[in-house]
């Protein structure tokens, strides 16, 4: 295997593919597979449809992406929202906030995070048309 590249293999029909698969970047048992092929698996795919991979795989996908935004996204509040509540805008504009809008401000990144991740249910959607 050339150096960088990324292997995946399945343990179907037959033990001797087991041990490849033990060593690949990403193991896959579907749900017919040996019990070794499922012992040293990543993943294992209950039904035995091998267009599930590529369900995985988009999933997978679609998760890291999620993760990415929602980092983003909590970054982005909390950067503009600990300045405000720690009084910025008192010395330039005169604005202080009460401690009860200064909570929920900060508060306000886990709420766009959460909301974000249920928006995953919409990459699950697109699943179902593989």
């Amino acid at each position: 295997m050339a150096p960088g590249r990324k292997i995946c293999r399945d343990g179907r029909r037959s033990r001797k593919r087991c041990a490849a698969l033990a060593q690949a970047d990403v193991g896959i048992a579907i749900g017919a597979g040996t019990d070794v092929a499922i012992e040293t698996r990543r993943v294992v795919l209950m039904k035995s449809d091998p267009s599930d991979v590529l369900r995985v795989i988009r999933l997978s996908k679609a998760t890291i992406t999620k993760m990415k935004q929602n980092l983003f996204w909590a970054s982005f509040c909390n950067i503009l929202a600990i300045p405000i509540a720690a009084g910025i805008l008192y010395p330039n504009f005169g604005i202080i906030l009460r401690p009860e809008v200064s909570a929920l401000l900060m508060s306000a990144s886990s709420i766009i995070v959460a909301t974000n991740a249920v928006l995953l249910k919409r990459a699950e959607k697109n699943l179902i048309a593989v």
